[in-house]
């Protein structure tokens, strides 16, 4: 097994330790199980667009194509 050496902020180190306590492991075994765990769950995410959440919603309302571009559609709003 290799040695890295990281820079972490003081609040991250303290959360690591605080693991390691609760888990009865050491800081180094808590850190490779984050990383394993990040790395495994890199391979299940997939980017979603909100045109991919909202899809079947696009193009279901009626009204001017222009509507958030035109000023003109504004006359009166809020009044």
């Amino acid at each position: 097994m290799k040695t890295i050496a990281i820079k972490l902020p003081e609040e991250l180190l303290a959360r690591i330790q605080e693991a390691a306590v609760k888990s009865g492991e050491t800081r180094s075994a808590v850190m490779r199980e984050a990383l394993r765990k990040y790395f495994d769950g890199e391979k299940n995410h997939e980017v979603i667009s909100c045109l991919d959440l909202a899809g079947d919603l696009a193009g279901s309302l009626e009204g001017p194509f222009d509507l958030s571009t035109n000023p003109s559609h504004l006359n009166g709003y809020g009044e």
